[in-house]
C-alpha cells in the first residue's frame, strides 16, 4: 500500500446527522426496560472472541490463540460473575438486575447461552482448526493415532516421568469422595474387581504441574494415514511434524498400570470450576496482608458453580458426579472432544511465524527519539506533555524510561506510584527498588485485592518493603485501580512534578499486548493533584475535589455526568455538540440515562465498547441518536477515552462506567489539554469509528450484527482493520 493509505481520518466538517430533538429528557419518560442485561452480554462479548477463532482470514496459530482466550475468560466468568449470582441466590436475594431478571432467572440463561457456546467452541476446534492445524504440519493427536514404536517409547515417558506423580484415589465407605481442585483436570474412572465382579468409582487428577500435551515428533506420512481419515494417504514425505498428545489419553492408556488386578470398565473427563470471588473483612482485620493471605486459602474450598464433562461421560458416571460435587444439574455443560482448550496456547507457542501475526516493534515516541544516548525524558517534558499509545508506542522507551531515569537521576528526590498488576520480573519494581537504596523517597501503593493477582502483588509488597520502599495497601474498602506515577525532582532552586497517568498497567509485557493511552506531564496543576491523592492514599486525607483530575469515587460519575449535560444544552445552543466515549464496558444506569437523554436532546453519541454494554442504541424516541461498536483484534482494545465535541475537552484515564470503578474503586481521570495531543485520540477515535472499518456493531434488541458482513460481496479492499491501520500510521519511515 502507498502512504497515502495510511493517512489519519479526517474529522468530518460537522457531527453526524442526528435526530432532531424530542421534549422526552426526564427519567421518568424513558421506558422500564431500556438496560441490556450485563452477564448475557458479557457472554455475546466472548462469542466476538470466539467468531475470531472461526475467521479464517487469521493466521492459524491466531485462531488457536482466541479459542484458549475464550476459554480462559469464560473460566474467569464462572469463577467469579456466575459465583456472585449464586451467593445471592441461595442467601434469597431476590434483588433484580437493571432489566428485570432475578439470580435465578439470570442463571438459568447464562447455563443456555454457555452450554450452546461450549458446543461452538468445541466444534470450531474440531471442525476447523485442529485439521487446518493438520494441514500445516502440526498435529494434534490421540493414543489411537499413534505406531508402535511411538507407543512403546511414550509408554516409557510415563512410566519414568508420570507414573510416580499420579495419585489414583478409591472411594468406598473406607474413602471419601476426595476434594476436586477447582479448573483441576481429571479422570473419572470405574474398575471392576475381576474376583468378586463388584465395580468401584476412582479418580485420578491430571497433573497440573506439567504440559498439558506431551510432544511427538513424527513423519507427515505417519500424521495423515493415522488421523487423517478422510484423506487418502500418500506415503511419507520425511517431514517431520509437530505433534501433541493430551497428557490425559497417556494416562488413559495406562490406567491398568494404576489399578493391578482390576478391569478398566470406562475413563472420562471433568473438570469442576469454583466460586473464586471473596470478600475480605477490612474493618475486623487489622493486618490486610494477612486477611488476604487467609482467604486466599479458603478460595481453593470455593462451591462448584460449574462441571464440565467429556460429552460422551455414561449418565450413571454424571449422576455419581453430580451427587458427591453437590452440583446443580444446571451447571453442567457436556463438552466434545478436549476439556479446557486454555492448553492450547501450549500449541500457539510453536516457532511457527507463517501462521502467525507478523512481529510487530513498537515505536519511540518522537519525544523521546531514539539518538546515541536515550533523550533525558525531564527534559523532553519540561518542552510540553507527551500522550503514549501502547502497544503502537513502545513502554519501554516512554513510561518504563520515565521511571528508570527517575531511579537514577540524583536531583530525583521522591517518586509515589500505584500499582495494580505489574510482570513477573518487573523492571518497574526493580527500579522503584533501586530508588529506595539510592536514599530516594519511595511510595509504591500495590494493591493487594487485584483480583486473581493477589499472590503475585503480596510477593511483590513483601520485596518493596525489604528494600526500603514505603509500601502502602490503599483505602479500607476501596481497590486502588488508577494508573499513576508521581516524580519529585530539585531544579536548581526549585521543586517540580513530572507525572505520568495512564489507563493501563505498569506492566510492560501487556503493554506489548493490550492498546492504552497515558498523559506524561509536568504540568503544575497536575502535578499539584497527584500529590493531594497520594496523600490521600498514604494518610488521613479526606479531599474529595480536585482541580484537574475527576477522581472517584467522588467525582466521577458526577463529573462525566455533568460534562453530558453540558453538552446537550451547548448543542442546544447551537454549537456542534457531540460526545465519543471509548472503554471496556458501560453498565452505570446514571450515566447510560445521561446519554439517553443526550440522545434525545439531539447530541450524536459514538461509543466504541470493548465489553458489556447494558445500553440500548438506535431505539425511537430513546436512544436513535447513539452507536455502539466494539471492536476485537489482535490487541486487546484497553483504554479508556472520552469527547465531549461542543466543549472542547478530552479525558483519559483508568475508569470504566461501571458500579464497581465509580462507587468501589479509585479511579483518576486527567484531561488532555495540548491540541497536538488532542489530534492524536482524534485520529484514534476517528479510524475505530471510520464506516468501514471492521467491528460489530451493537443492534436495538441486543445483538450484535459484524460489519462489514462477512462473506459479504464488498471488495476487500475496502475493509479497514483499525489495528493495522494505526500499525502502518506508526512505522518507523513515518517517524
Amino acid at each position: 500500500m502507498s502512504d497515502t493509505d495510511v493517512q489519519p481520518p479526517r474529522l468530518p466538517a460537522a457531527p453526524p446527522a442526528a435526530t432532531p430533538p424530542r421534549s422526552t429528557t426526564s427519567a421518568e419518560q424513558l421506558p422500564q426496560d431500556r438496560y441490556l442485561n450485563r452477564e448475557l452480554s458479557w457472554l455475546d462479548f466472548n462469542a466476538r472472541v470466539l467468531a475470531l477463532a472461526e475467521d479464517t482470514s487469521e493466521p492459524l496459530l491466531e485462531r488457536a490463540k482466541f479459542l484458549a482466550i475464550f476459554a480462559s475468560n469464560l473460566d474467569e466468568f464462572y469463577m467469579v460473575r456466575v459465583a456472585g449470582l449464586k451467593r445471592r441466590a441461595e442467601a434469597g436475594l431476590a434483588v433484580r438486575s437493571a432489566d428485570g431478571l432475578t439470580p435465578n432467572e439470570q442463571l438459568a440463561l447464562i447455563a443456555k447461552r454457555t452450554q450452546d457456546l461450549a458446543v461452538r467452541h468445541a466444534q470450531v476446534f474440531l471442525d476447523q482448526v485442529r485439521p487446518s492445524l493438520l494441514a500445516e504440519g502440526i498435529a494434534i493427536i490421540g493414543w489411537a493415532d499413534l505406531d508402535h514404536a511411538e507407543r512403546q517409547r511414550l509408554s516409557g515417558y510415563f512410566q519414568d516421568q508420570v507414573f510416580p506423580v499420579l495419585t489414583p484415589l478409591a472411594v468406598d465407605p473406607a474413602h471419601p469422595f476426595p476434594y476436586i481442585s477447582g479448573l483441576s483436570l481429571n479422570l473419572a474412572v470405574t474398575v471392576k474387581d475381576s474376583e468378586t465382579g463388584g465395580e468401584h468409582f476412582a479418580r485420578v487428577k491430571v497433573p497440573d504441574n506439567v504440559n498439558r500435551f506431551v510432544r511427538v515428533t513424527r513423519s507427515a506420512g505417519t500424521v495423515e494415514r493415522r488421523t487423517a481419515a478422510s484423506r487418502e494417504p500418500d506415503g511419507s514425505t520425511g517431514v517431520n511434524l509437530d505433534a501433541f498428545l493430551p497428557m490425559e489419553d497417556l494416562i488413559a492408556a495406562h490406567l491398568d498400570q494404576l489399578f493391578p488386578g482390576m478391569n478398566v470398565v470406562e475413563h472420562h473427563s471433568f473438570r469442576i470450576t469454583r466460586n473464586a470471588d471473596f470478600e475480605v473483612d477490612e474493618d475486623r482485620d487489622e493486618d490486610l496482608l494477612q486477611a488476604l493471605e487467609r482467604e486466599l486459602a479458603r478460595r481453593r474450598f470455593g462451591s462448584p458453580v460449574r462441571l464440565e464433562v467429556s460429552d460422551d461421560m455414561t449418565e450413571h458416571m454424571l449422576e455419581l458426579l453430580l451427587r458427591e460435587l453437590d452440583v446443580d444439574p444446571n451447571d453442567v455443560i457436556q463438552v466434545p472432544g478436549l476439556l479446557d482448550l486454555s492448553c492450547l496456547w501450549q500449541v500457539y507457542g510453536v516457532d511457527r511465524p507463517a501462521l502467525k501475526d507478523a512481529p510487530y516493534v513498537p515505536a519511540t515516541p518522537s519525544a523521546f527519539g531514539e539518538r546515541e544516548t536515550p533523550r533525558n525524558v525531564f527534559a523532553a517534558l519540561r518542552e510540553g506533555d507527551v500522550l503514549v499509545h501502547h502497544p503502537y508506542d513502545s513502554f519501554s522507551t516512554s513510561v518504563q524510561r520515565f521511571i528508570e531515569q527517575a531511579a537514577a537521576d540524583p536531583q530525583v528526590l521522591a517518586i509515589k506510584q500505584t500499582l495494580y498488576r505489574t510482570s513477573g520480573d518487573s523492571p518497574i519494581v526493580n527500579a522503584l527498588i533501586d530508588a529506595a537504596e539510592a536514599g530516594k523517597q519511595v511510595v509504591a501503593l500495590v494493591e493487594i485485592k487485584a483480583r486473581f493477582d493477589e499472590q503475585a502483588n503480596i510477593r511483590w509488597a513483601r520485596q518493596l518493603e525489604q528494600a526500603g520502599v514505603h509500601v502502602v495497601y490503599g483505602l479500607i474498602g476501596l481497590k486502588t485501580h488508577c494508573k499513576t506515577c508521581l516524580v519529585v525532582r530539585r531544579e536548581g532552586s526549585t521543586i517540580r512534578r513530572y507525572c505520568h497517568i495512564g489507563t493501563g498497567n505498569y506492566n510492560p509485557k501487556t503493554a506489548r499486548l493490550y492498546e492504552d493511552v497515558g498523559l506524561l506531564t509536568a504540568a503544575p496543576e497536575i502535578g499539584a493533584d497527584l500529590t493531594d491523592l497520594f496523600n490521600s492514599l498514604t494518610g488521613y486525607s479526606r479531599k474529595a475535589n480536585y482541580r484537574n483530575l475527576l477522581v472517584a469515587p467522588s467525582s466521577v460519575r458526577a463529573g462525566i455526568i455533568e460534562r453530558i449535560r453540558r453538552e446537550t444544552e451547548l448543542a442546544a445552543q447551537g454549537l456542534p455538540g457531540r460526545i465519543r466515549l471509548k472503554c471496556n464496558a458501560i453498565v452505570d444506569e446514571q450515566i447510560i440515562d445521561a446519554l439517553y437523554r443526550a440522545s434525545q436532546a439531539g447530541v450524536p453519541v459514538e461509543i466504541v465498547v470493548r465489553g458489556i454494554c447494558g445500553l440500548k442504541p438506535g431505539v425511537p424516541g430513546m436512544s436513535e441518536n447513539i452507536e455502539v461498536r466494539s471492536i476485537l483484534g489482535r490487541f486487546l482494545e484497553h483504554s479508556r477515552v472520552l469527547h465531549f465535541q461542543a466543549q472542547d475537552q478530552w479525558w483519559i484515564g483508568s475508569a470504566d462506567m461501571m458500579h464497581r470503578n465509580l462507587d468501589r474503586r479509585v479511579e483518576v481521570m486527567a484531561q488532555v489539554k495540548d491540541p497536538k495531543l488532542c489530534e492524536q485520540l482524534e485520529v484514534v477515535f476517528d479510524s475505530a469509528l471510520h464506516p468501514s472499518t471492521r467491528c460489530w456493531v451493537l443492534q436495538p434488541d441486543g445483538g450484535w450484527r459484524a460489519q462489514p458482513e462477512p462473506n459479504s460481496d464488498g471488495p476487500v479492499d475496502q475493509v479497514r482493520d483499525h489495528q493495522e491501520f494505526l500499525m502502518r500510521l506508526r512505522r518507523p519511515d513515518r517517524q
